[in-house]
């Protein structure tokens, strides 16, 4: 259910950016320690945007894998699972690279037509 809220945060975000053009495409980045289901974000998205600047955008979700590296020896790897140990040195100490990540990457907006006044 937080991807209401988060959706909401998006919709604000595009409209504050949009300066009341008409957005036509939202596209997040998404950590996968961040547990956001795409498919109930663009639900929540939907609802949200209704009635505003975004009610016809399309939201694009690009999922970004958790990376993680041992401050001990170097190793870095990938994961789908948030597994803080590290494999070749044991428990390590880890820190997370990448899948953190909850951003708005960028939006596409409508132009508006460019009005020639005659000769």
């Amino acid at each position: 259910m937080h991807e209401l809220s988060i959706a909401s945060a998006i919709v604000d975000t595009a409209t504050k950016h949009a300066d009341g053009r008409q957005v036509s495409v939202v596209s997040v980045r998404v950590g996968g320690l961040r547990q956001v289901t795409a498919d109930s974000l663009r639900f929540y998205f939907e609802i949200v945007a209704r009635d505003g600047v975004c009610a016809q955008a399309r939201l694009e979700c690009t999922q970004v894998a958790l990376r993680l590296r041992c401050r001990d020896c170097g190793q870095e790897w990938e994961t789908d699972q948030p597994e803080f140990r590290c494999s070749r040195c044991a428990p390590g100490s880890v820190e997370v690279l990448t899948g953190e990540e909850l951003e708005v990457d960028y939006i596409e907006v409508e132009e508006e037509a460019a009005c020639i006044a005659p000769g």
